[in-house]
């Protein structure tokens, strides 16, 4: 299967029980399983072609995820009363399935597929003020009472705020940690009341602690899931940011409320205003800025639509079949530095297909020794 080719999501427990092995595999992300999962065909085949792949660099072994591990996993989501949702089954977020390296696997609490293509993230400010936290009420309930299914993280402040204020139209809360794991504790009751009305969602493992390098895969699920992000309070360095890049590195909206100058938690929000977020004060605000959107949000694409698009624009280069796949990876390797280049430079630098230079990275980054970035970059270890 060459890269690009279609997937096929888990038809029964067997195949997901690999899906959910290779995923949870040492040093496998979204990105690097789509990549072997193009490659290999099959997530099973991937999992058998794993360990000569990391021997080739002799700096890393992965270790692999074991078939008692995962149905070990799946028995505790099903014990504790959530579900396993895999890209392509029913209750999987449409517009998370759009984005670059989506999750292939998610674990859900309720009832997911409210995150409708009519979803809009809030987030903000976890010591808002008192008007950010009436701002979040205004614009949960408003845009709630249009139809619209209200993403944010469970966190305190704005969040708590959005969520409460849209339980009874529809909410997602996106957790950082597994499943079972509530953070802040003292959203515990919110964290139950939104099992039941709306869904709570985890990509992270069962029972995984909601460590701070977990916390910008929240915040990438909530403006993958939604068609644009608002932004209520954020200081100059915050979660909600982070959340406000992925969402532009999405193609999603991103809005943002204006705030005193003088208010150390507007810095954020006034400074995507200056970098050309859209300007909201009232739900129909938001309304009106993404309303396109809604009315035709566009055919699901799969996750190799990266590549398939860096294929077809690539420059004319040399047959592959002339080298073979350790001098493709040598030349590739000799071209990456400490700095990102996208994949379609590396083919245009090397004078190689683009399909074999991206199956040389799939292999650089399992060996340890080239590192995928946000956006394509690729960086040398």
């Amino acid at each position: 299967m060459s890269i690009g080719a279609p997937w096929q999501t888990p038809q029964n427990t067997p195949e997901l029980v690999d899906w959910l092995r290779l995923i949870r595999s040492q040093n496998i992300g979204a990105h690097t399983f789509w990549g072997l999962l193009s490659k290999y065909g099959s997530a099973a085949e991937a999992l058998q072609a794993l360990p000569e792949l990391a021997g080739r660099g002799r700096r890393r072994t992965v270790k692999l995820a074991t078939e008692s591990d995962a149905a070990h996993e799946l028995e505790q989501i099903n014990r504790y009363g959530a579900k396993p949702v895999a890209i392509g089954q029913a209750g999987y977020p449409p517009l998370l399935a759009q984005v670059e390296s989506p999750p292939p696997f998610l674990t859900v609490m309720g009832d997911a597929s409210i995150a409708s293509p009519r979803t809009i993230g809030i987030v903000g400010a976890r010591n808002a003020s008192a008007s950010g936290r009436k701002m979040a009420d205004l614009m949960a309930q408003g845009l709630g009472r249009h139809g619209v299914t209200i993403a944010s993280g469970l966190a305190r402040g704005v969040d708590t705020h959005a969520h409460k204020a849209s339980l009874d139209t529809g909410t997602v809360a996106v957790t950082a940690g597994g499943i079972n794991r509530i953070y802040p504790k003292e959203n515990t009751d919110l964290y139950h009341q939104i099992s039941e009305l709306g869904a709570v969602i985890s990509e992270m493992p069962f029972d995984a602690e909601p460590i701070a390098r977990f916390f910008p895969r929240r915040n990438r699920l909530i403006s993958g899931m939604s068609a644009g992000v608002v932004v209520i309070e954020a200081a100059a360095r915050s979660g909600s940011l982070i959340t406000a890049r992925f969402a532009l590195e999405q193609g999603r909206e991103v809005f943002a409320v204006p705030g005193s100058p003088l208010d150390q938690r507007a810095q954020g929000t006034n400074g995507l205003l200056r970098n050309g977020a859209t300007l909201v004060q009232t739900p129909e605000d938001v309304l009106e800025g993404i309303e396109s959107q809604f009315s035709d949000p566009g055919s699901p694409t799969f996750p190799f639509g990266r590549i398939e698009q860096e294929q077809a624009t690539s420059p004319n280069t040399d047959d592959v079949t002339d080298l073979d796949p350790k001098t493709i990876s040598s030349t590739v390797l000799e071209l990456l530095s400490p700095t990102p280049i996208q994949i379609d430079d590396l083919a245009r630098l090397s004078g190689i297909h683009i399909a074999a230079v991206s199956a040389a990275v799939l292999e650089l980054e399992i060996s340890g020794q080239a590192t995928r970035h946000p956006g394509g970059g690729v960086s040398a270890n």
